[in-house]
């Protein structure tokens, strides 16, 4: 499941956009489809990937995506290769 962790930083650090977090999670999304599913055929990519942003999406984490991560979070989570990887830029 998709979960995004905020660090304690106080102040008004610039935040993500909506549609940032939007690439974030289907980015994440299309990671663990390809990470879950290495022989996917590309419409069982396609499949799997609509259910996992679906999913994530519900998840109260995303709901505050653009109050809590930063520029540099969303940097680090798109060049990520992995769906773990994705998690650590958000922690």
């Amino acid at each position: 499941m998709f979960a995004i962790v905020t660090s304690s930083v106080v102040g008004c650090s610039k935040k993500v956009t909506p549609q940032q977090c939007d690439a974030i999670v289907e980015h994440y999304a299309e990671l663990v489809v390809r990470d879950t599913k290495k022989d996917a055929s590309a419409e069982e990519i396609k499949v799997e990937k609509a259910r996992e942003t679906k999913e994530a999406k519900s998840d109260d984490a995303f709901r505050n995506c653009t109050s809590e991560i930063e520029p540099a979070d969303y940097d680090c989570a798109m060049k990520a290769t992995s769906a773990d990887a994705v998690e650590k830029c958000l922690e």
